[in-house]
């Protein structure tokens, strides 16, 4: 079966988070204006006694915030909207600063909502992904291919250290780093693991891929397609059926229909 049509159903199956996302983005700009609106409001009450340049400093201040604002969220609205990047200058960098600044932002409007903060990091990640897609469909298919993974993959009770070198992994079959390297050796991908954010962006460093696959639970993978940002990150959740960070698991149906997506560009 071809792997379009896998990856078709993946992507089908969070059209509703990137939806949310949407709406979150869209609250979040009105919500942003209406502060700064309120703010420029009371601060009006008083300008009159302030002097004439003070006047005009505050206007704008208030002004260049707002327009701000506007062009950073209505760049990444845009790109939701659009499914990818668009030809337009600056486009993805206002992209990329929304990506880098704004999830706090997002995650605090998301929880006034009555959204949790785990529901926007999932609509966050399947936003990302698909603009990730469309990217490297975009003419630019990745040649170095890093599938980076947490160490708490690694069954609890090997003593076997993998991190910096997973090829020391004896392949016994107990944890899905077995898997994982047939999967890296089939589709000629580089595999590492981490056991942190620090470790984490030393490997992208040493390595220098083109794209990254990674798995990590919400809160770090949400923050390491921030800090990664603008490279490329296709983000994979973990499962923790014994908890977190302690023998997890990961969908590796998903992480090669991701591999066979990009191998076959």
């Amino acid at each position: 079966m071809a792997s379009t049509s896998g990856l078709q159903n993946l992507n089908n199956d969070h059209r509703s988070e990137r939806f949310l996302f949407l709406l979150i983005v869209f609250i979040t700009a009105l919500t942003l204006i209406g502060i700064l609106g309120l703010s420029y409001f009371v601060a009006s009450i008083g300008i009159n006694n302030l002097p004439l340049y003070a006047q005009w400093l505050l206007t704008a201040v208030l002004i260049i915030t707002g327009g701000s604002v506007l062009l950073v969220l209505g760049a990444l609205a845009t790109v939701i909207m659009a499914g990818r990047d668009l030809p337009v200058p600056y486009v993805k960098k206002l992209r990329s600063i929304a990506v880098k600044y704004f999830l706090p932002v997002f995650i605090a409007v998301g929880k006034i909502l009555g959204i949790s903060k785990e529901e926007v990091q999932h609509a966050f990640v399947a936003v990302n992904n698909q603009l990730v897609m469309s990217y490297c469909k975009d003419g630019h298919p990745p040649e170095r291919i890093l599938l980076l993974m947490p160490h708490c993959l690694q069954n609890s009770e090997c003593p076997v250290k993998i991190t910096y070198r997973v090829q020391n992994c004896k392949r016994c079959g107990k944890c899905v780093i077995k898997d994982l390297l047939e999967l890296s050796e089939k589709y000629n991908s580089n595999l590492s693991v981490a056991t942190g954010g620090t470790i984490a962006r030393r490997i992208v460093i040493e390595t220098k891929p083109d794209l990254i696959i990674a798995v990590a639970c919400e809160r770090d993978l949400t923050s390491g397609i921030q800090d990664t940002a603008p490279l490329p990150v296709y983000g994979i959740f973990n499962r923790r059926p014994h908890g977190p960070c302690f023998n997890t698991q990961v969908d590796l149906e998903a992480i090669e229909e991701v591999l066979k997506e990009f191998r076959t560009k």
